[in-house]
């Protein structure tokens, strides 16, 4: 038996039992069942988010992360291989390697505004905001364009054209 903490710092057991549940949703998520997918992540993100929220020590940033957490938990399904490890292992696996590469994410765009504020004099460089702001920007781009080109519409429509719920309905 292993011994976990959630983002509220409860100890969780984790069982061979509880394991073999989460392998047979993984088992349903690689078949592509939307509910699996949903339910895991109702079992394992407060685990990933206090291991998220231990390693960023940013809550915000701990619930972005956990997010793509479980989207590439989705898009890489049919590379998990029960035999080499638990469903756990591999969601905290894909969540330590997120935040890492969050981590330099946030140093290098530190940098970059530095050298910016550096080469062109304080009054004409971006606010370090700016700079994040344009990252998310392209970040939610990316998204949109791996949704069904419905979804992405209705998303569209709602979001950025402001439409009501009726209209994107429709």
């Amino acid at each position: 038996r292993g011994v976990t903490r959630n983002g509220s710092g409860q100890t969780l057991p984790i069982d061979d039992r509880a394991d073999d549940g989460l392998a047979n949703l993984m088992g349903a998520v690689q078949r592509g069942d939307h509910d699996a997918l949903a339910t895991l992540y109702d079992r394992l993100s407060p685990i990933v988010f206090g291991a998220l929220v231990r390693i960023l020590r940013d809550r915000s940033l701990a619930e972005d992360v956990t997010q793509e957490v479980f989207v590439e938990m989705w898009t890489l399904a049919a590379r998990f291989d029960r035999q080499r490890g638990s469903v756990h292992a591999w969601a905290v696996t894909i969540a330590r390697r997120r935040a890492i590469d969050r981590i330099r994410s946030v140093e290098s765009q530190r940098r970059r505004v530095g050298l910016l504020a550096q080469r062109r004099g304080d009054e004409e460089a971006p606010t370090a905001d700016s700079v994040v702001d344009r990252d998310q920007a392209v970040r939610v781009r990316r998204a949109m364009m791996l949704l069904p080109p419905d979804q992405r519409t209705a998303v569209e429509l709602a979001f950025l054209e402001g439409c009501s719920h009726a209209v994107v309905a429709e």
